[in-house]
C-alpha cells in the first residue's frame, strides 16, 4: 500500500504512485484543496494589483504627463484586446501545462513590467508596456479554472468557485486605497512600482505552493472521490478524443459556449465601464477628491464580493448546479441598479455609494457564473480553453469600454455613458433566456 504524506512538497512533476488507502486519500484531498484555494486566491488578487492600479493612478497621470482621455481610452482598449486574446491562447496551452508554473511565472512577469511602467514617461513606451502586461495578465485565469474543475466537483463548485472569485474584489478593493495613498503622499509612479514588487514575491510563492490535477498526485478524480454523478458524467464525456478534437467539439462548435460568450461581452461592458471610469465620473460630476472617489468605488468591489458568493451558493442550493436561472436574476439586477445610479434624482453620498454597491453585487454574479458555466458545458480537459474562449469575448466587451466609450463620453458626456451601459445590462438578460434549460442536459452540438 503506497501512502503520500499529507504535507509532502510534491515537487516531482511526473505522476506519483496511486494511493489506495481511503484515509490517506481523504486527508490528502482535504489538505491540498484548502492550500490550493488559498494560493489561487492570493495569487489572483495580486494579479489585480498589477492591473487595476492603472485605473486609480489615471487622474494623476492625466495631469502629470499631459495625456488626453482618448490616450487613456486607447491604452485601455489595447490592454483588453491583448488580455482577451492571451486568455484564450493561454487557456489552450494551460490545459496541457502545469498550472503552478503557468500562473506563477505570469504573475512574476507582470510585476517586472509594472516596475518598468512606473519609471516610464513616453506615451508609446507606456502603451507598449501596458500591452505586454496584458499578455501576462492572461496567464492567471486559465490555470485557476483548470484547478477549480479538477479539485472541486459539480455539486459543490458553485460555492468554491464563487469563493475564489471574490479574489477579484479583494484585489480590486485594496488596490485603490493603496494607489490613492501612494499617489497622494508620493507619486503615481509608486502605484506601479510597489504592486510590481508585491507581484514578484507572490509569483514565486504561487510556483512553490500550487499543484497539478489530483491524478498526478496518485489521487482518484474528484468525481470518484466525492461520488458526484454529475461530475462523473462529465469526466466520462468524450473519452479517447485528441486535444484538437476536444477543442473543436466542446468549445468552438458548442452553441452554449457561444451563447455564454456573447453574454459576457455585455457584462464586461458594464463592469469595465464602472470600474475604469467610475472614479473620473465622481471627480468630474460629483466633485469628489481622489481618495473619496476611490473609496466610493471600493464599494463596487465590496458589492461584487457578496454578489459572487450569493450567486455561486444560490446556484448550488436553489437550482441544483444549474447556473442559468441565477444568471437571469442577476442580469435583471444589473439593469435596475445601473438605471438607479444614472437616474437618481438627488445628490446623496449614501445613495450614490449604495448604487455602486448594488451594481457590483449584480455584475459580479454573472461575471463569475458565466465563466463557471462555460467550464461545465465543456470537456474536463478543455476547461482552460472554454473559459479562455468566453474570456476573449468578455474582453472584447471590456475593450469597448475603453477608447470607444471615451469617444462617447467626449461627444455625449456622461448621459451617453450611462445610456450605453444601461442598454448593455438590459440585453444580458435577453441573451441568457435560452440558458434556463438545466445544464445537466446540455450537450455540445
Amino acid at each position: 500500500m503506497n501512502q503520500l504524506p499529507v504535507n509532502a512538497s510534491s515537487s516531482v512533476e511526473t505522476n506519483q504512485p496511486e494511493i489506495t488507502d481511503s484515509a490517506t486519500i481523504n486527508e490528502t484531498y482535504r489538505y491540498w484543496r484548502l492550500h490550493i484555494m488559498l494560493t489561487m486566491y492570493v495569487g489572483y488578487a495580486v494579479f489585480y494589483f498589477t492591473r487595476k492600479n492603472f485605473n486609480y493612478a489615471m487622474p494623476s497621470m492625466l495631469v502629470d504627463l499631459g495625456l488626453e482621455k482618448s490616450d487613456i481610452g486607447m491604452m485601455g482598449t489595447l490592454f483588453y484586446l491583448t488580455y482577451g486574446a492571451s486568455k484564450f491562447l493561454s487557456g489552450v496551452v494551460s490545459d496541457r501545462s502545469n498550472p503552478r508554473y503557468f500562473m506563477g511565472i505570469g504573475l512574476f512577469a507582470t510585476g517586472v513590467i509594472n516596475i518598468a511602467f512606473g519609471f516610464s514617461d513616453a506615451l508609446w513606451v507606456l502603451m507598449t508596456l501596458w500591452v505586454l502586461n496584458a499578455w501576462f495578465q492572461g496567464w492567471g485565469w486559465p490555470p485557476c479554472s483548470k484547478l477549480m474543475t479538477t479539485w472541486y466537483s459539480r455539486s459543490e463548485r458553485g460555492f468554491w468557485w464563487s469563493l475564489w472569485n471574490t479574489a477579484h474584489n479583494v484585489g480590486g478593493a485594496l488596490i485603490p486605497l493603496l494607489v490613492g495613498y501612494l499617489t497622494l503622499h508620493a507619486s503615481w509612479r509608486l502605484g506601479f512600482i510597489v504592486p510590481g514588487i508585491i507581484a514578484m514575491v507572490v509569483g514565486l510563492f504561487v510556483c512553490w505552493r500550487l499543484r497539478d490535477k489530483p491524478t498526478t498526485m496518485g489521487l482518484p478524480t474528484v468525481g470518484q472521490w466525492r461520488r458526484d454523478h454529475l461530475e462523473l458524467a462529465q469526466e466520462r464525456e468524450g473519452q479517447g478524443l485528441s486535444h484538437r478534437e476536444i477543442l473543436t467539439k466542446y468549445v468552438l462548435r458548442n452553441k452554449y459556449i457561444w451563447l455564454l460568450a456573447f453574454s459576457y461581452v455585455l457584462v464586461y461592458i458594464v463592469r469595465t465601464a464602472i470600474n475604469d471610469w467610475g472614479n473620473l465620473y465622481l471627480s468630474e460630476q460629483k466633485g469628489y477628491g481622489l481618495i473619496q472617489a476611490n473609496m466610493a468605488l471600493s464599494l463596487f468591489e465590496v458589492g461584487g464580493f457578496i454578489g459572487s458568493l450569493v450567486a455561486g451558493w444560490g446556484s448550488d442550493r436553489w437550482f441544483g448546479g444549474n447556473r442559468g436561472p441565477m444568471n437571469l436574476i442577476f442580469a435583471i439586477g444589473i439593469f435596475m441598479s445601473v438605471s438607479a445610479l444614472w437616474l437618481m434624482p438627488i445628490d446623496s453620498d449614501v445613495l450614490l455609494a449604495g448604487c455602486f454597491f448594488a451594481v457590483g453585487f449584480f455584475v459580479f454574479g454573472p461575471q463569475m457564473l458565466i465563466g463557471m458555466a462555460a467550464a461545465e458545458c465543456s470537456h474536463k480537459d478543455s476547461a482552460g480553453a472554454a473559459t479562455g474562449f468566453v474570456g476573449l469575448f468578455a474582453y472584447m466587451g471590456a475593450a469597448m469600454a475603453g477608447y470607444p466609450l471615451a469617444l462617447i463620453v467626449e461627444q455625449f458626456q456622461w448621459t451617453g455613458f450611462f445610456t450605453v451601459i444601461a442598454i448593455a445590462g438590459g440585453t444580458v438578460g435577453l441573451l441568457l433566456l435560452p440558458f434556463l434549460k438545466a445544464q445537466s442536459s446540455v450537450k455540445p452540438t
